[in-house]
């Protein structure tokens, strides 16, 4: 019996295609799998770093929106996997209730997270050092990755994952993230009262330094206690979780997850 779809959604500077693995595992565990990308973004690594424009400007909202638009053509609401970025869509989209269940792996805070750990500072300052980001697409240099990304695992793997994956990404989602407590209509706000959602599963790795442990637990507790939020702490794991050389040690803990919830 096939089950529900896992929708993948990736976060910034990271191409969609780098959820391939993610996608043969959960499909060889009998899901379907559906992996899009962020508008703008084109099909492949070369093609957005040859032309990052389209990328540019693009906004929290208009990205859920394009998610929820493709969600709204499943038969049935879908399980949604996101990274980084894409765990603060996850949980945008989960709060809309068009989602049985989510895994928010690492993701950027949601408004009312208020904590900035230096290492997160440190590691969005590329773009928000520069007002003048705010529309444009950035392109990170190996030395910013391998801080705000791969500074969990060797320096040889933190190369290649910067070569296969790294594409330029539009600053507005970090300026909204970053001014999300002075802005009352902030768009990085995810329904957390919302009784109806179905579960949702928050990670932090231990290492991270884009988005460390303490955003993911602090974002937990905004949830409402009457449906399940759990949170799974990665030790020793940095932010390329999810594309690194222990990738699987992550997927294999959502699907038990799902399972234990009967997904």
């Amino acid at each position: 019996m096939t089950k529900r779809t896992v929708v993948f959604v990736h976060g910034l500077w990271i191409h969609s295609s780098s959820w391939q693995p993610w996608m043969q595992f959960f499909k060889e565990n009998g899901y379907e799998v559906l992996n899009s990308a962020w508008p703008g973004d084109a099909a492949t690594v070369e093609e957005c770093r040859a032309n990052p424009l389209p990328i540019a400007n693009r906004g929290v909202v208009e990205i859920a929106d394009s998610y929820a638009t493709i969600i709204a053509t499943l038969p049935e609401p879908p399980i949604i996997i996101g990274h980084s970025f894409g765990g603060l869509l996850t949980q945008i989209l989960l709060g809309r209730g068009i989602a049985a269940a989510g895994i928010a792996i690492d993701p950027a805070p949601i408004k009312g997270v208020w904590q900035l750990p230096f290492s997160a500072l440190k590691a969005s300052l590329p773009v928000l050092g520069n007002p003048f980001n705010l529309k444009k697409a950035i392109s990170l240099t190996f030395d910013q990755f391998r801080y705000g990304f791969a500074n969990a695992v060797p320096e040889e793997e933190a190369k290649e994952l910067y070569k296969l994956w790294t594409i330029p990404a539009p600053g507005r989602p970090l300026f909204q993230a970053a001014f999300a407590t002075v802005n009352p209509n902030a768009e990085t706000k995810a329904n957390t009262k919302n009784t109806t959602r179905g579960p949702l599963l928050i990670t932090g790795g231990e290492k991270d330094h884009i988005a460390p442990p303490v955003l993911g637990k602090a974002s937990v507790k905004k949830y409402s206690p009457a449906v399940i939020t759990e949170f799974k702490l990665f030790e020793g794991r940095g932010h390329s979780l999810v594309v690194d050389h222990g990738w699987k040690e992550v997927a294999e803990y959502s699907l038990a997850w799902l399972n234990k919830n009967g997904l």
